[in-house]
């Protein structure tokens, strides 16, 4: 089994629902892998295309525990006075990704436009994202910080 850094940029959205009456929506970004949980900061009053320029680090394992290699990016609408109003997302797999980085030591897919779902399946936008993957020789840290939500203005 090989250890790595699964390091993912979030760059922009495009044509996001609009979900406040009032003003611009707020959107964040909600990225997950294997029980992992990373947060890009708030787009504040960027409304329905937001830029965020953001790299988001995980711990990756290849071949690890379960088939399940694939990471879950769901856009959010920040709300002061309610919940926050969930805008679509997307889902990328990264098996080839981390099998030829294991196999390389260092692959990167390069930034690509996805399609964003709403709830009901319908199309709802775009996110650009690009991922990449370097493997480590040595056993990963488990105090080290990978960023993402921490380091973020997670409020």
């Amino acid at each position: 089994m090989t250890q790595g850094l699964l390091e993912i940029l979030l760059v922009e959205a495009h044509g996001l629902p609009h979900t406040d009456f009032l003003h611009k929506i707020d959107p964040y970004v909600l990225v997950y892998y294997k029980g992992q949980e990373r947060k890009t900061t708030i787009a504040r009053r960027q409304g329905r295309n937001p830029k965020w320029n953001e790299q988001l680090k995980f711990r990756a394992e290849y071949p690890g525990s379960g088939s399940d290699y694939k990471l879950t990016f769901k856009v959010m609408d920040h709300d002061t006075f309610s919940s926050d109003d969930f805008l679509g997302q997307t889902t990328i797999y990264v098996d080839d990704l981390l099998s030829l980085g294991v196999e390389n030591g260092y692959y990167e897919m390069s930034t690509t436009k996805y399609r964003l779902d709403a709830a009901n399946g319908t199309y709802c936008g775009d996110i650009k994202i690009g991922v990449k993957f370097t493997c480590k020789n040595t056993k990963v840290d488990e105090n080290e910080e990978f960023g993402g939500w921490k380091d973020s203005n997670y409020e």
